[in-house]
């Protein structure tokens, strides 16, 4: 499902219009990617938690040239689905 076929979902399902239905899912989106950027995370009961996790520096191969690579420490965000997602699937 992309953006697109999620946004008629929603829309279809809330009796929203497709524009606000768009503009709900672009309020969620930049909501959460808000709250990470802070350092936060977002607990979704049932559903999931967004969060970030740090990775540390590391060196790393080319495969091909078998050279090393220094992959530099970052943030990266995290989901981990809720209990009501994993045993709705």
């Amino acid at each position: 499902m992309n953006r697109k076929e999620l946004v008629d979902a929603m829309s279809s399902r809330t009796g929203l219009s497709k524009k606000d239905a768009e503009g709900c899912l672009s309020a969620f989106i930049d909501t959460v990617t808000g709250e990470l950027k802070s350092g936060g995370s977002v607990n979704l009961v049932g559903f999931g938690v967004f969060k970030t996790a740090h990775r540390a520096a590391r060196e790393a191969r080319n495969p091909q040239t078998g050279q090393k690579v220094a992959v530099p420490a970052r943030n990266v965000p995290v989901f981990k689905a809720g209990k009501g997602l994993k045993s709705s699937l």
